[in-house]
Order: structure tokens, then C-alpha cells, then sequence
């Protein structure tokens, strides 16, 4: 094994030890002979060099933004990058005349000629010519960095005759990889490090030049590792490494995947006596085979990734394909070797099948972290929308034919709903779909109707959210009937529907009177019970009024949104409640808890899909508008907390509270920032920083002190207090029913006075109502 500091010098091998391609000692032949080690090399940063790189690449800065003609080059062998001019230039032709690993003799022939000629004294000429041949061998070897080593005696074996020096096919491909690898790692651009692990002897090594800035005292060039974690670095690309004589190295890997990949196959290595986690679900298995079977199909999901990745296939837009083409990740390799000189035995197609169910498990988590999440924000809003002075008279108020049933029941079935569709004779001769069929037509009758009076509302509100239809699908509404209603399609009332957004509590008010007053007859429900404070939400959180119709003997409904819970998922909001209801999301509170169960080889390779998703966008680089990439990141912040990887956590946490502290739409009171908090804590808490776990939690219990003195403000009259003297305390005694009656008479005023709330807002911003009324009351006079 050749040492960068000495090169031509071989170690000595030990009697029976066998050495791979690259010079590392591969397992004996005991039981385990089998088992066999993967290769991987990968570009890391230079600690002499600026990262990221500044705008304007110079001679000393980190070139990351390579072409795909870039990526071409680097296969050229006639190429090779020039540091100085940080240019390519034209390489020296080599034609190695043995092949690496192959041993021979060189011969060195030495011609001495005599010549004689007539003498001063001599009459005639005399020329003798004299021809000795000195020839010298000198045995050697070629290594596989193409330079000649030579042989002592004890190691000068015979030349193989050319008839007999018949290579292995697996052995000559492996040579070619060999040479490619050279040529790529003559041309690796300034601040690159490239550095190789061979998994099966923890060995890591320098491949790569040193820079000119490089401080070559502390440049790690090998080291065998016995333990790894991941470092405290802002970009979360750092690794914290030991080594078995002790020593410490941090090293920052260009690409986040490549510190996660790292960092988890030395995990499975290690046995999980690493710092990457004490969970017991480490991979400390009995049988090193079935070890190395996990490892490789973790590797090779990690391979196609990184091809895929580099293909630009993960995304249909221009900027992400241009991602994952830069310089250093074609230095990504991940090559799995054994002693027979194969390689992956992993079929392509078998892993491509693997990565598509993971990266299904990965969009369904995803999912679920987007739903519960749109599911605080609705907890959240309606919470604020409480401190409405008008919301307590809202809340008083009883919906007309509304049941008042359980919006997140198990079941869901309101069987005992009091409007429905007319039952028509000819139902009882129909199959259940002829029946929805015949309910949709009428339905599609209906809407220009719904849609005039939608208009009418819109108009004198000033509403200009509006939506009408489209007419329920039959196969849907038998769908619904089934789920909610045990199966009576006459119980589905929203065949035709529209849809209003309000603005605001006033606004919904002035809505209810105005079509109290404009259509009351035509009137068959009113239900807004999921707006009252002792009810439960829809699933998923979400709360809004429907207001029933019958329009030429069909059923129609107006669902009525409020623009605060609207603008959460806007139109989405359809799809986020049909999603909680199919997943029961209500059912726990937490979108990490939907992890448990999973083993660490699946957390594994989920974090492998979550590094697919934000490949375009570096945690470093992340912005407080990238949405998408801000979910993508919160859901990978699950995956470490369950996998140990709290130190990472912890910082792609802390980078999503700055984001979210810098949104103008949230800010640093959020309920969102604050869950992030909470979350912030417990990987603090895991790793034993005491002191800012406590910091964490102090932001959190400060937030939720703000918000019970809101509530409290804004419920605060002059007969809130209930104990204010030690009199009242014993007229308590005395009377232990007192306090019930007072909360009750408290709860009427309270009403009484948001009731005169809304009729101050009334007369301001709905004026019109008034007219509107005095309008009926002519035309009933009229009438009589």
C-alpha cells in the first residue's frame, strides 16, 4: 500500500493477507469470506478555501458550477485541468506497456566499441572494431498509479511468457475503472479534496493532490476509522472522525448527501457503537453477512440516487436539472466490491422497483407532515378568531336543523340527518346508480337558480371569492352516501353546491341575516355548529357554515368559508379534508409519530428520497419563501430525531425558526415557529446541552403565556372577577353553587354585549340591512 508521503515504497505483506485493487487488506477466508466491502469516493472542501464560492470563480475559489460539458472532460483522457490557469489543457500520451499489477524485467544493454588506428611511426592501417554486450536486468513492477517499482531480490518473480499472461475479463475492466479514476482526480479543481473509504477495512484515504493554499499539517491523508458523527457545521455537511491511533479529523463534504451516505454505511460498519445514535436499533446484527446485505442495498439505493441526480431526472424544471451537475458531484462514487472481483449483484431494475416504494413511503410522510400541519394552522387561526368581539353572540346562536353531530366521529354516519332529498316513487325500481344519476340531473337543473341567488348574496356583500358546482359525480355521491350516511344517496345534499368566502365574523353574520330576510322559505338547514367552541372541528381542522336550500324540489348547498381558515390551503382545502378523513390524521397529534415502528435501514433510506428532494436547494441556501423546501426539510428533521442524528436536526431546525422568524407572514409568536421550538428542545435535550434545551422551552412557555393573556384580554369585563375579596371567598363557602350561576349570568352578559358589538359593526359596514328589512315589511303590507 503506497503512502502519498513516500511513493515507490511497498509495505510489506503479511504471509496469507490478501490485498484488494486498491491496496487494502481484504477479509480472510474464515467463515465470513464472503462478505464483502464497497468503495466510496466523494469531493470534500478544502479548509484553505472559501465556501461557498464567490460569485466570479478565481484561482483560489471552489469551482462547484461545472456543465455537462464539464462532466464530459473529465472522461477524456487526452485532457487534464490545468491549477494554474484553472483551464484544460492537453495531456502527455501514456501507453503503459504492462498492465497495472504486472511484474517484469527490464534489460539494460551496454555497447563498447575499440577502434585502432595506423600509427605516427606505422606505414599502413590497422582498424579493429570490438563489440561487448554488458546487459543488466532490473526487475520491477507497475502499480496501479501507472509508476515503476522496483523489486528486491526476495520479491523478483519470473516473467509470465506473453502466451500465458491471460487476464481476468473482471480484472481488465477494474483496471480500466481504475484509469478513469486517475484522469478524473489529475483535473479536480481548486479546494476540492477527494477523498476514499473502503468499507471493509474502515480505511479512508486522500486520492487528490494538495492545493496551493492546503495547510498539508493538518490535511488528514489516511486514517482508519473506529468512530464517526456528525460535526456541528451550519451547512450540515460536516463528519467528526476517529481514528484507531486516536487521532481527530472534521472533514465538510461538498453535498449534503454525501455526508449523509457517508456517515450512515460507517454506522452499519461501526456496528452502531459510534456517536451516530444509542437507539438499539442500531445495526448490530449477528450475522456480518445479512450486515452486508443491508449495507449493499442501502449503497445501491444511494448509487442510483446519485445517478439520477446527476441525469437530472428527479425534476421537470431547467434549475434543478442544473443542480446536481455541478463538479463535485461527479466525483460521487459508491462502488460495492467482493473477493471474487465482481460487483453490485443487486439487479438495476431491483433496486430501481426499491427506490420507487421508498420514495412512495417518502411522499406519504411528507404528506402527513403537510396535513397536520395545515391542521395547526387552522387550530391556530380559529383561536385568534375567537378574540372577535362579535364571536361570543356568533357562538350563542343555533344553527336550524343542525344536529350539532361529532365532525371527527370514528364512523362519521349522521343517520339521523333531518334534511334530505325528496323521496320519489320511482326510486324504489332503481338500481342505486340509475338513482344518483337521476339525483345529478335534477341537480344540473337546479343550478342556474343557486347560481342567481349566489350572485344576489355576492353582490350586496361585496364577496368576491365565489365558486358554483361542478354537479357531484354519481359514482362520488354513492361514495359519500356509503361513507357518512349508511348508504341513503338521499341524504347527500351537496349534488349542487357552491361556495362563498366571507370575510370575517361580521361578514358571516350579515350573510345569515341577509338570507334570513331574502329567501328565508326556501331555507332547510343551517349548520355552523363546527364554529362553536365546544365542538370539534371537521377533519383535518377545519371549520366553516353550509346553509341548505330547496330549489324546484332538490336539495342544494352553500358552503360558507371564512377567509381566515380559506387562505390556509385555499382551494386545497377540499383535498387536505378528504385526505385527513382517508388517513385519520386527527388521530395523533404529531407527524414524527408516524415513524415509530420503522426500522433504521428504512429511516435510512427515506433520508436518502428526503436528500432527493432538496438537491436543488442546500440547507445554507434556503429562503424564507422556498414553501416547499421548508416542508421538505421539517419532514427530514423527523427522520433524524428517530434515527440519532440529533446533531443535524438540531441545525436544520435552527435554520427553519430563522426562516420562519424572518417570514413577514409569520414571525417569531407563530404557532408554527413555536412547534419548531418544541422540537428544537428535545434534540437539545438529546444531545445533554441542558442549558439551551432550557432556553428552547422558555421561548415556548413564553409564547403560550402571551397567548392565554389574549384570551383573557379579550374576555375581560367588570364582572370577569369572581373572587375578589375575602367576603366573596366566604360567600363561596357558604354557597357553593355560586360561582356556576355567576360563570352562567356572565356568559349572558357576555353575549348581551358582543350581540351590541355586532350591532355597532351593523350599522357601520352593513347599512343596507336595514333598508333590506324595511323593503320586506312594505312588500308584506302591500300583500295584506
Amino acid at each position: 500500500m503506497m503512502t502519498p508521503e513516500e511513493p515507490g515504497v511497498m509495505e510489506e505483506s503479511q504471509p496469507g493477507t490478501e490485498y484488494s485493487a486498491d491496496g487494502d487488506v481484504m477479509p480472510g477466508n474464515g467463515d465470513d469470506a464472503q462478505v464483502s466491502g464497497t468503495i466510496l469516493e466523494a469531493a470534500f472542501v478544502d479548509p484553505a478555501y472559501q465556501w461557498p464560492p464567490p460569485d466570479g470563480q478565481g484561482k483560489n475559489a471552489i469551482e462547484l458550477k461545472a456543465s455537462q460539458s464539464l462532466m464530459a472532460d473529465l472522461e477524456d483522457p487526452t485532457i487534464q485541468f490545468d491549477k494554474e490557469t484553472q483551464s484544460f489543457v492537453p495531456a502527455k500520451p501514456q501507453t503503459p506497456l504492462l498492465q497495472p499489477g504486472q511484474k517484469g524485467i527490464r534489460h539494460t544493454k551496454t555497447v563498447v566499441e575499440d577502434h585502432s588506428y595506423r600509427g605516427f611511426w606505422c606505414c599502413k592501417w590497422s582498424v579493429k572494431n570490438q563489440v561487448s554486450e554488458n546487459i543488466r536486468e532490473d526487475p520491477f513492477e507497475v502499480d496501479y498509479n501507472g509508476k515503476l517499482i522496483e523489486l528486491r531480490d526476495e520479491e523478483v518473480a519470473e516473467p509470465r511468457p506473453i502466451a500465458e499472461q491471460v487476464h481476468d475479463p473482471g480484472e481488465k475492466v477494474k483496471d480500466e475503472k481504475q484509469q478513469r479514476r486517475e484522469n478524473r482526480y489529475g483535473k479536480v479543481p481548486e479546494g476540492i479534496l477527494i477523498y476514499r473509504l473502503n468499507t471493509s477495512t474502515r480505511r479512508l484515504e486522500l486520492l487528490s493532490q494538495p492545493h496551493t493554499n492546503t495547510d498539508t499539517d493538518a490535511l488528514v491523508r489516511e486514517l482508519v476509522v473506529v468512530g464517526a458523527s456528525p460535526s456541528n457545521d451550519r451547512s450540515r455537511r460536516g463528519m467528526d472522525l476517529v481514528g484507531e491511533d486516536g487521532t481527530r479529523a472534521s472533514l465538510v463534504a461538498c453535498e449534503q448527501r454525501t455526508a449523509i451516505a457517508w456517515l450512515e454505511v460507517l454506522d452499519m460498519v461501526l456496528g452502531g457503537n459510534n456517536a451516530l445514535g444509542d437507539e438499539a436499533t442500531s445495526m448490530t446484527m449477528s450475522s456480518k453477512k445479512r450486515g452486508q446485505q443491508v449495507e449493499d442495498q442501502y449503497l445501491n439505493l444511494a448509487k442510483y440516487s446519485n445517478r439520477l441526480i446527476r441525469a437530472g431526472k428527479l425534476d421537470k424544471k431547467k434549475s434543478n436539472r442544473n443542480a446536481g451537475a455541478g463538479s463535485a458531484g461527479i466525483y460521487t462514487s459508491i462502488e460495492l466490491q467482493n473477493l471474487n472481483g465482481g460487483e453490485e449483484k443487486e439487479a438495476l431494475e431491483s433496486v430501481a422497483k426499491r427506490r420507487a416504494v421508498i420514495k412512495d413511503s417518502w411522499d406519504f410522510y411528507r404528506m402527513i407532515c403537510s396535513l397536520l400541519r395545515d391542521k395547526h394552522k387552522y387550530d391556530e387561526v380559529f383561536r385568534r378568531m375567537q378574540l372577535d368581539p362579535v364571536y361570543p353572540y356568533l357562538n350563542s346562536m343555533t344553527g336550524l336543523n343542525d344536529p350539532g353531530d361529532d365532525q371527527t366521529s370514528a364512523s362519521r354516519e349522521n343517520v339521523d340527518k333531518l334534511v334530505t332529498q325528496k323521496d320519489l316513487p320511482q326510486y324504489i325500481r332503481m338500481t342505486k346508480l340509475e338513482m344518483a344519476k337521476d339525483l345529478c340531473r335534477k341537480a344540473e337543473e337546479t343550478m342556474p337558480s343557486l347560481v342567481e341567488i349566489c350572485k344576489a348574496l355576492a353582490g350586496s356583500l361585496g364577496i368576491e371569492e365565489v365558486g358554483v358546482g361542478p354537479v357531484k359525480d354519481p359514482r362520488t355521491a354513492i361514495k359519500k352516501a356509503d361513507a357518512k350516511y349508511g348508504g341513503d344517496l338521499l341524504k347527500v345534499t351537496d349534488y349542487c353546491r357552491s361556495l362563498l368566502v366571507v370575510k370575517d365574523f361580521p361578514s358571516l353574520l350579515a350573510l345569515l341575516e341577509l338570507a334570513r330576510d331574502s329567501f328565508g322559505p326556501l331555507i332547510r338547514r343551517v349548520k355552523m355548529s363546527s364554529l362553536k367552541s365546544d365542538k370539534n372541528p371537521k377533519p383535518g381542522g377545519y371549520r366553516d357554515c353550509i346553509i341548505n336550500l330547496e330549489l324546484k324540489d332538490h336539495i342544494c348547498e352553500i358552503q360558507v368559508h371564512l377567509w381566515p381558515l380559506w387562505s390556509v390551503c385555499g382551494i386545497d382545502g377540499f383535498r387536505h379534508y378528504r385526505h385527513c378523513v382517508e388517513y385519520n390524521t386527527d388521530s395523533f397529534p404529531d407527524p414524527y409519530d408516524s415513524l415509530d415502528g420503522l426500522d433504521r435501514k428504512t429511516r435510512a433510506e427515506l433520508i436518502v428520497m428526503a436528500e432527493e428532494a432538496v438537491v436543488g436547494t442546500p440547507l445554507e441556501n434556503l429562503e424564507w419563501y422556498h414553501e416547499k423546501h421548508i416542508l421538505d426539510y421539517f419532514a427530514e428533521a423527523g427522520l433524524f430525531l428517530k434515527h440519532g442524528l440529533d446533531v443535524w436536526a438540531e441545525t436544520t431546525l435552527k435554520q427553519l425558526i430563522r426562516l420562519r422568524t424572518e417570514s413577514p407572514d409569520i414571525g417569531p409568536d407563530h404557532h408554527e415557529t413555536i412547534v419548531l421550538y418544541k422540537y428544537l428542545a428535545e434534540a437539545l435535550r438529546k444531545q445533554g446541552k441542558r442549558a439551551e434545551a432550557e432556553e428552547a422551552y422558555k421561548k415556548v412557555e413564553q409564547a403560550e403565556f402571551r397567548r392565554a393573556e389574549e384570551t383573557e384580554e379579550a374576555e375581560k369585563t367588570l364582572w370577569d372577577s369572581v373572587i375578589s375579596a375575602p367576603a366573596e371567598a366566604l360567600e363561596m363557602i357558604m354557597d357553593p353553587n355560586k360561582k356556576e350561576r355567576e360563570e352562567e349570568e356572565n356568559v349572558k352578559r357576555e353575549v348581551r354585549a358582543s350581540k351590541k358589538q355586532w350591532r355597532k359593526i351593523r350599522q357601520e359596514r352593513f347599512k343596507f340591512l336595514d333598508s333590506n328589512m324595511e323593503a320586506m315589511h312594505d312588500e308584506k303590507k302591500d300583500n295584506r
